[in-house]
């Protein structure tokens, strides 16, 4: 027989009994009387609750966390690896100061080169003032001759160790020279004679305290001939029709041009500033306009000028732009620069 039913059935009879029977009084409650039932009803501890529900919070606290991280992460994690043989990347170090280099360069190498032995006093008080305190003003000169300084033109600048550098600075030169002449007496006269050339100075530098001064002595070094050979540029494609339509208007600008007033040939809006005194236009040479359409074109002049006794040819690049009215439309210039760039 199976023990559960057994079980139900000594219940359901129990039941039966109790209802049938008159009530106890109030005061004496009946005795307790064993069920036969193989089970029985135990009050859970309030600790084992905490516990399944702290359970639970880690639980969903691991789900929240696989879903942000990615599942992936957690089974093959990425693997970096780090070689102790391989360096961490330098530091750039800061640019040399370039500019502050030709300008110092720049004044040393005007002051060095200038020289009058009847005013030495004059090239020591130039040196002084782009030389450290102390330094040697004679430079190495020797108090003869004299040469002066007509033009200076930093260039690079070449960094080398311990914060130096070397900058390249040309110089234009004028020296003075005795030449003898024959006389008609015994003697030879002598007459002076000058002479302007283009040298070359390699100047030492170097930066300190925030500022660059000149380390010590320069170099002369030569001049190049002539420059490097220059590449092979495209020519813009041209427009002959558009050149011949525009011939007038290229013509009537440089005219107001020379006179020092563009306004009613420039577009509205454009600024051309005038040319400086002494300057007579000859002549547009040649007006190419380069292939394009819409209201903006472009192309090339080519313009002769007087100035003094000579006359130079000289090429602009001219912007034109379409203005319209109620009545007419016409082209005019927008914008000029010198040069085929």
């Amino acid at each position: 027989m199976n023990p559960w039913e057994s079980a139900a059935e000594a219940l359901k009879a129990e039941q039966q009994r109790a209802t049938a029977a008159p009530s106890a009084p109030a005061s004496t409650p009946p005795p307790a009387r064993e069920t036969g039932a193989p089970w029985s009803t135990i009050d859970e501890k309030s600790g084992t609750a905490a516990l399944r529900r702290l359970g639970r919070g880690v639980l969903w606290a691991v789900v929240g966390l696989a879903v942000i991280t990615g599942v992936r992460a957690w089974i093959v994690p990425n693997q970096t690896t780090t070689d102790n043989n391989t360096a961490a990347p330098a530091k750039a170090a800061p640019a040399y100061p370039s500019d502050a280099a030709q300008a110092v360069a720049g004044r040393f190498a005007r002051a060095y080169l200038t020289w009058d032995a009847d005013a030495p006093e004059t090239r020591a008080s130039a040196l002084a003032a782009v030389l450290p305190d102390g330094a040697d003003t004679e430079m190495g000169w020797d108090g003869q001759g004299q040469q002066d300084v007509l033009a200076v033109q930093p260039g690079a600048v070449t960094p080398t160790t311990q914060n130096q550098a070397r900058v390249r600075v040309d110089v234009l030169i004028r020296t003075t020279e005795e030449e003898a002449t024959p006389a008609k007496g015994k003697k030879k006269a002598t007459e002076a004679k000058t002479a302007d050339r283009w040298i070359g100075l390699d100047v030492p530098v170097v930066k300190s305290a925030g500022q660059v001064v000149v380390t010590g002595q320069p170099g002369m070094v030569g001049v190049p001939e002539h420059g490097p050979k220059a590449p092979e540029l495209k020519t813009p494609e041209t427009d002959t029709t558009f050149g011949q339509q525009t011939a007038d208007t290229v013509d009537d600008f440089f005219r107001a041009y020379a006179g020092g007033d563009t306004e009613t040939v420039t577009a509205p809006g454009a600024t051309v500033p005038p040319l400086p005194d002494g300057m007579t236009l000859v002549g547009v040479t040649s007006w190419t306009a380069d292939a394009g359409t819409g209201d903006d074109r472009t192309g090339t002049a080519r313009v002769t000028w007087r100035i003094g006794q000579a006359q130079v040819e000289q090429t602009y690049r001219i912007e034109l732009t379409r203005v319209a009215s109620a009545d007419a439309q016409r082209w005019q210039v927008a914008n000029i620069h010198g040069g085929t760039a």
